[in-house]
């Protein structure tokens, strides 16, 4: 049976400046696409209905990015935005489909929450909690079927860790040794109440244990140990041997929600946690690789620019026709008894 194994900083690759440099380029642009949404949802109000942030939850993307192949499969729950740029969608496309406009990624009618790319093989976010996990393993099934040597990243919160969909995928995808990762995002409080609460079993990774799933924890806070523990899992399942879960612990700044002010956690937490920002992390090692603060800081510039010409990108943009309502339904190729 799979043990506990702690991933942490002290890994065993040696990452090039370059590598650190993609990590601070990627996390800084979702961190700022993010801060911008909030803006335009709470001052201006030009984004609408469900806004779900993972601010402080960057590192995460920056490892998965860098230790995949545009090929592996990703899909997530509904706090995404961070997934979805990481995976190639860009800032305008983003952005439009935050402001419900017809140069969205999926035409101003996802949203938020639903984001969706087939040419990225990025299969969206999903509102349904935990929902994602049971089509993680089918899109894995069906790679493995064609004989791909494709891995899919499958991710969810800890909230979506106690749903029952949970059990029948790992289920599956351990008897038929499916090509997934299956990545908890714990940043402690779901949609509000403590993991602590929620369950006797605190430590989430032991959840995979049960099905004799290599399972293990990650420091979520470090895009090193992110890239190194789905390294490892990839390799693994490319090699025939099936699915690894990994519990990223990490943590969000912002509520849960839009509407979420918090108030379940102390500012002493959130001031230990903010002391180890991945950001600022990586902007500190990349100084001590011989970086100089001036070409940060023009690249920061440079990202803040791009993320404000998406804005204006999105406000410019026009909303979808009253004839959107009726396409990327159904087809008459896919569904022949549909009578026209």
């Amino acid at each position: 049976m799979a043990k506990k194994t702690k991933t942490t900083a002290n890994t065993a690759t040696t990452f090039s400046k370059e590598t650190y440099l993609q990590w601070f380029e990627m996390m800084y642009r979702i961190r700022r696409f993010e801060e911008q949404a909030f803006m335009v949802y709470q001052v201006q109000r030009k984004i609408r209905g469900f806004l779900h942030l993972c601010i402080g939850q960057e590192a995460i993307y920056a490892g998965m990015m860098s230790a995949c192949r545009p090929d592996d499969a990703w899909i997530t729950a509904y706090r995404q935005h961070g997934t979805a740029l990481a995976k190639g969608i860009s800032p305008r496309a983003a952005m439009a489909e935050l402001f419900g406009k017809y140069t969205g990624n999926v035409k101003g009618k996802g949203g938020s929450m639903h984001y969706f790319d087939a040419s990225l093989r990025y299969y969206g976010g999903h509102g349904i909690v935990g929902g994602q996990i049971g089509l993680g393993a089918g899109i894995a099934l069906a790679d493995q079927y064609q004989g791909k040597d494709s891995v899919t990243l499958c991710l969810f919160g800890d909230g979506a860790a106690r749903q029952g969909m949970l059990h029948e995928a790992y289920n599956m995808a351990m008897t038929w040794k499916l090509p997934v990762i299956y990545i908890c995002e714990n940043n402690k409080y779901a949609m509000g109440t403590s993991v602590e609460r929620t369950s006797n079993v605190q430590d989430i990774y032991k959840l995979g244990l049960g099905y004799e799933m290599p399972s293990y924890q990650v420091d979520g806070m470090n895009p090193e140990a992110v890239h190194e523990a789905i390294a490892k899992a990839a390799q693994h399942a490319r090699e025939g041997k099936g699915p690894t879960f990994l519990e990223i612990n990490t943590y969000r700044y912002k509520g849960h929600s839009m509407s979420d002010p918090s108030k379940y956690r102390t500012k002493d937490e959130e001031k230990a946690y903010k002391e180890q920002d991945p950001i600022m992390v990586v902007e500190r090692k990349l100084l001590s690789l011989g970086m100089e603060q001036t070409a940060l800081d023009a690249l920061r510039e440079q990202i803040n620019a791009e993320i404000a010409d998406s804005i204006d990108f999105a406000d410019k943009s026009p909303l979808p026709p009253a004839t959107e309502l009726y396409t990327d339904n159904y087809t008459q190729a896919d569904y022949p008894f549909i009578m026209d």
